[in-house]
């Protein structure tokens, strides 16, 4: 048996899931990139490694948490409130996403990958 790296090797698990960081780094000027994001974080998470199962975990969850903070956001637009939330919203994301991609940076996990925190 060889120690080559094949498609689910920790190198490109590692890979893909900066590839989903970065995608979410995009996300906040496009959106759409973000969707593909979570898409290949669904579909990679099954064969990835114990520290990548965190890191699409944790992204997934930063996914479904910001449609819900940012659905919520949009309707209290129409008090004010909404732009004081819709910036809390955008701050916790950029943060979320900083902090994965670091420890993935160190090969580190995600210490609580179902946080509704940072």
């Amino acid at each position: 048996m060889s120690d080559q790296g094949g498609p689910n090797s920790g190198s490109s698990n590692t890979d893909v899931v900066k590839l989903i960081y970065l995608l979410n780094f995009a996300g906040f000027i496009n959106g759409l990139t973000t969707l593909i994001g979570v898409i290949i974080a669904y579909v990679r998470r099954g064969d990835a490694d114990d520290i990548a199962q965190t890191h699409l975990t944790y992204q997934i969850r930063t996914f479904w948490i910001s449609i819900l903070y940012v659905a919520i956001s949009v309707l209290l637009m129409f008090v004010l409130i909404g732009f004081v939330t819709f910036f809390a919203w955008l701050l916790w994301a950029i943060v979320r996403n900083v902090k994965g991609f670091l420890l993935m940076n160190d090969g580190k996990p995600v210490p609580d990958p179902e946080t509704w925190l940072w």
